[in-house]
Protein backbone atom coordinates (compact mmCIF):
# COMPACT_ATOMS: atom_id res chain seq x y z
CA UNK A 1 0.00 0.00 0.00
CA UNK A 2 1.54 3.42 -0.90
CA UNK A 3 1.87 6.13 1.78
CA UNK A 4 -0.40 9.14 1.44
CA UNK A 5 1.61 11.96 0.68
CA UNK A 6 0.22 15.97 1.60
CA UNK A 7 -0.34 17.92 -1.27
CA UNK A 8 2.61 20.55 -0.96
CA UNK A 9 1.64 24.29 -1.23
CA UNK A 10 2.91 27.27 -2.95
CA UNK A 11 3.79 29.87 -2.12
CA UNK A 12 1.37 32.07 -3.42
CA UNK A 13 -1.48 29.50 -1.58
CA UNK A 14 0.84 30.28 1.64
CA UNK A 15 0.09 33.64 1.61
CA UNK A 16 -3.22 33.98 0.55
CA UNK A 17 -4.14 31.18 3.54
CA UNK A 18 -2.52 33.32 6.33
CA UNK A 19 -4.18 32.87 9.38
CA UNK A 20 -4.95 36.03 11.99
CA UNK A 21 -5.41 36.48 15.59
CA UNK A 22 -9.21 36.78 16.49
CA UNK A 23 -10.26 37.27 19.46
CA UNK A 24 -8.26 36.66 22.30
CA UNK A 25 -5.54 35.06 20.40
CA UNK A 26 -2.38 36.13 20.56
CA UNK A 27 0.86 35.79 18.31
CA UNK A 28 3.98 34.64 20.42
CA UNK A 29 7.50 33.57 19.53
CA UNK A 30 8.23 29.68 21.40
CA UNK A 31 11.10 30.61 24.06
CA UNK A 32 11.81 27.02 25.35
CA UNK A 33 10.18 23.55 25.33
CA UNK A 34 9.53 21.13 28.53
CA UNK A 35 8.25 18.24 26.88
CA UNK A 36 5.10 16.55 27.15
CA UNK A 37 3.83 18.91 24.60
CA UNK A 38 4.45 22.12 27.58
CA UNK A 39 6.16 24.96 25.71
CA UNK A 40 7.15 28.61 26.96
CA UNK A 41 5.64 31.08 25.01
CA UNK A 42 6.38 34.70 24.81
CA UNK A 43 3.51 36.69 23.29
CA UNK A 44 3.29 39.81 22.17
CA UNK A 45 0.69 41.16 24.77
CA UNK A 46 4.01 41.37 26.99
CA UNK A 47 3.53 37.92 28.90
CA UNK A 48 5.29 34.62 29.28
CA UNK A 49 3.09 32.31 29.13
CA UNK A 50 3.43 28.34 29.58
CA UNK A 51 1.58 26.75 26.51
CA UNK A 52 0.97 23.10 25.28
CA UNK A 53 -0.22 21.55 22.39
CA UNK A 54 -3.92 20.09 22.42
CA UNK A 55 -4.58 16.54 22.06
CA UNK A 56 -5.99 16.63 18.80
CA UNK A 57 -2.86 18.72 17.22
CA UNK A 58 -0.39 16.41 19.07
CA UNK A 59 0.78 14.38 16.13
CA UNK A 60 0.29 17.19 13.59
CA UNK A 61 2.21 20.09 15.10
CA UNK A 62 5.67 19.85 15.85
CA UNK A 63 7.25 23.04 17.58
CA UNK A 64 11.17 24.34 17.73
CA UNK A 65 12.64 27.03 19.96
CA UNK A 66 12.21 30.08 17.49
CA UNK A 67 8.72 29.40 16.09
CA UNK A 68 6.08 31.79 15.51
CA UNK A 69 2.72 30.56 16.61
CA UNK A 70 -0.57 31.66 17.49
CA UNK A 71 -1.75 31.41 21.29
CA UNK A 72 -5.10 30.89 22.66
CA UNK A 73 -5.07 31.75 26.37
CA UNK A 74 -7.04 30.09 28.73
CA UNK A 75 -10.05 31.52 30.11
CA UNK A 76 -8.96 30.43 33.47
CA UNK A 77 -5.25 31.73 34.75
CA UNK A 78 -4.84 33.12 30.63
CA UNK A 79 -1.93 35.18 31.66
CA UNK A 80 -0.04 32.50 32.43
CA UNK A 81 -1.81 29.57 30.43
CA UNK A 82 -2.64 29.01 27.09
CA UNK A 83 -2.97 26.51 24.01
CA UNK A 84 -0.60 26.75 20.85
CA UNK A 85 -3.41 25.86 17.91
CA UNK A 86 -0.83 27.05 14.89
CA UNK A 87 2.66 27.33 13.60
CA UNK A 88 3.52 29.77 10.88
CA UNK A 89 5.64 28.65 8.22
CA UNK A 90 8.15 31.31 7.27
CA UNK A 91 7.05 32.42 3.91
CA UNK A 92 4.05 33.73 6.36
CA UNK A 93 6.38 35.14 8.97
CA UNK A 94 7.51 37.34 6.44
CA UNK A 95 3.94 38.64 5.09
CA UNK A 96 3.02 39.30 9.39
CA UNK A 97 5.88 41.05 9.43
CA UNK A 98 5.73 43.18 6.37
CA UNK A 99 2.00 44.09 7.43
CA UNK A 100 3.00 45.10 10.87
CA UNK A 101 1.51 42.32 13.01
CA UNK A 102 5.13 41.29 14.51
CA UNK A 103 6.13 44.89 15.32
CA UNK A 104 6.00 44.40 19.02
CA UNK A 105 8.42 41.32 18.67
CA UNK A 106 11.02 43.48 16.66
CA UNK A 107 10.48 46.03 19.51
CA UNK A 108 11.68 43.30 21.99
CA UNK A 109 15.37 43.26 20.07
CA UNK A 110 15.12 39.98 20.48
CA UNK A 111 13.17 38.24 17.41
Amino acid sequence: MAAYKRPQLTDEELIERVKLPRDKEVLGILDQRFGGSRNNVRCLDGKTRNCRIPGRLKRKLWVRPGDVVLVEPWEFEGDKKGDIIYKYRPIQVEFLRKNGYLQKLEEMDEF
